[in-house]
């Protein structure tokens, strides 16, 4: 599906100059607009309607997105607390939400480029940053509204987020004053941004230490609760020890601790655990298992606001703000020797 960058790179002018030709502005010559014509019609182009219409026609709808198997959607707590707390404010501002599930980050771009240019939402709530997203840089040259909830890598945009370098940090800084010397970091796909900011808290924490990072305490997954037991059931396998996990979700956690059960291994005496987001659950396990709690309702309340925010003010749409939310490490007894 060609995009408003590909049109601009084939009649060699700028995607702004695409989206004035679109919008009907008598400030380009006329053999210019007959050259961007001519290639929209070429690449099959569909103009999108943030130039034309949505000045005059607004959906009240919200898309929000997710790139993920439709049954795993939601199995992580974090994005239905993201998700309620969206919805808590669409709801006192009279406006919808369009949800998207994609299986990976092309058709997640696909699909949200045709919800806009179809005039179907009238911006974004992008809810996972990629180190190199084809999505963001779309949504960017299309000049589209839109709000990432966590960090964009490459591009400036408005976005909200939690400290997730600071709060890892503090997460391994209170293994290793609690005595654990041997971490295991599990983290989710390397590709996304959150899963390079706590690795890298992990990493500063051990340095700032003088422990050495090693790549054999670092398992890089899918986010299940199966993966996290898979992970470290690989690393005994291999003979790594380890005698605590960081784990950057609290599913990882939960694999963590079927691993602990299976290996009929003492938690915390010979494994500390601790979890990413605190969801309810980790109260209730046996023993009750530390996590960071992220405030997921408020970065779905904050990241709405945002957004209509930006369509009910469109002058705003070209700035880049970035909102951080603080997290809180919750000490309890997977990790108190």
């Amino acid at each position: 599906m060609a995009t408003i960058k590909d049109v601009a790179r084939a009649a060699g002018v700028s995607p702004s100059t695409v989206s004035r030709v679109i919008a009907g502005s008598d400030r380009i010559s006329l053999k210019t607009k007959e050259r961007v014509r001519r290639a929209m019609e070429r690449l099959d182009y569909v103009p999108n309607a943030i130039a034309r219409s949505l000045a005059r026609s607004h959906t009240r709808t919200v898309g929000f997105t997710l790139a993920r198997r439709a049954d795993q959607a939601f199995s992580n707590p974090f994005f239905s607390e993201v998700l309620r707390g969206m919805s808590s404010v669409a709801q006192k501002r009279d406006y919808n939400i369009l949800l998207s599930i994609s299986m990976d980050e092309r058709e997640e771009r696909d699909k949200c480029l045709q919800l806009l240019r179809e005039r179907r939402v009238d911006g974004l709530i992008v809810s996972t940053s990629r180190i190199e997203d084809p999505l963001i840089e779309a949504l960017v040259d299309e000049e589209v509204a839109f709000v990432v909830i966590g960090r964009s890598a490459s591009r400036p945009v408005l976005s909200v987020n939690n400290d997730n370098i600071q709060a890892s940090y503090q997460a391994a800084m209170h293994l290793l004053k609690q005595g654990y010397r041997q971490i295991a970091f599990i983290s989710g796909p390397s590709e996304l941004v959150v899963s390079e900011d706590r690795l890298k808290g992990y990493q500063q924490a051990l340095m700032d230490s003088g422990i050495p990072v090693s790549k054999d305490h670092i398992a890089s997954v899918e986010f299940s609760e199966e993966e996290g037991f898979q992970a470290l059931s690989r690393m005994r396998e291999q003979g790594i020890p380890f005698d605590a996990v960081l784990a950057a979700d609290d599913l990882f956690a939960l694999g963590a601790l079927r691993f602990a059960q299976e290996y009929r291994i003492s938690i915390p005496d010979e494994l500390g655990i601790i979890g990413f987001n605190d969801t309810p659950l980790m109260t209730y396990t046996h023993p009750p298992l530390s996590s960071v709690r992220i405030l997921s309702y408020e970065l779905g309340v904050e990241a709405m606001e945002l957004l209509i925010d930006v369509l009910e003010h469109p002058e705003k749409r070209r700035n880049s703000k970035e909102i951080v939310l603080p997290s809180q490490l919750e000490v309890r007894r997977s990790t108190s020797r």
